[in-house]
């Protein structure tokens, strides 16, 4: 679908610069577009790395197991039956916790895991209620330190690239609760949804 949308845009936009004449204006349009596209991705990549090393280090030596038992009444509370999976648990802790961290290019491998977890715990049948918790805590995520926005504004000559926090606390917060809410709603509205 994304990829229709996009040769979508790229024909409006040649069919445009063709009726009005300007096609050396698209054609440096999409030159400089690609250009800045492989910058930015130059710019970020060793951030990404850089954080997904630090998550698998924090999963592999155990740190993830400390920090899930930390958060064990708040993944009970939300994961019900599921919560009671000692790897499930920690996948998900670690998810949750590169969120907080705002490296959520780290956290969707280890999201990806969790689910997959937590599919298998269900019986690998329908659409299970914890994985679409996971997916909607995943998607709305919870960012306390916003890392890679930071790192794209610092790219682009952002003075004090954390000065967002507080607004990205406040947005990521609300999206949260407001996510949350909507599913439990709409589980109980629709009980035939998970199934």
């Amino acid at each position: 679908m994304l990829s229709k949308l996009w040769v979508s845009f790229l024909g409006i936009s040649f069919v445009f610069g063709v009726l009005t004449n300007k096609m050396d204006v698209v054609s440096a349009a999409y030159t400089e577009g690609a250009a800045a596209a492989i910058e930015l991705i130059l710019k970020i990549v060793g951030l990404m790395c850089l954080w997904s090393g630090v998550m698998e280090i924090a999963y592999q030596s155990g740190l993830s197991g400390h920090i899930a038992s930390l958060m064990r009444p708040l993944l009970k509370l939300l994961f019900g039956k599921a919560s009671k999976d000692e790897k499930a648990m920690e996948l998900i802790s670690a998810n949750i916790t590169a969120n907080l961290l705002g490296v959520s290019n780290a956290a969707t491998p280890i999201g990806l895991q969790a689910a997959s977890r937590l599919y298998q715990i269900s019986g690998n049948k329908g659409t299970p209620d914890s994985v679409l918790t996971l997916v909607v805590l995943n998607t709305a995520s919870i960012q306390i330190i916003p890392t890679t926005v930071a790192a794209i504004r610092s790219s682009y000559g952002a003075a004090k690239p954390f000065d967002i926090m507080p607004a990205v606390w406040g947005a990521s917060l609300f999206s949260v609760i407001t996510v949350l809410f909507l599913a439990r709603m709409l589980k109980n509205r629709f009980p035939d949804i998970s199934n």
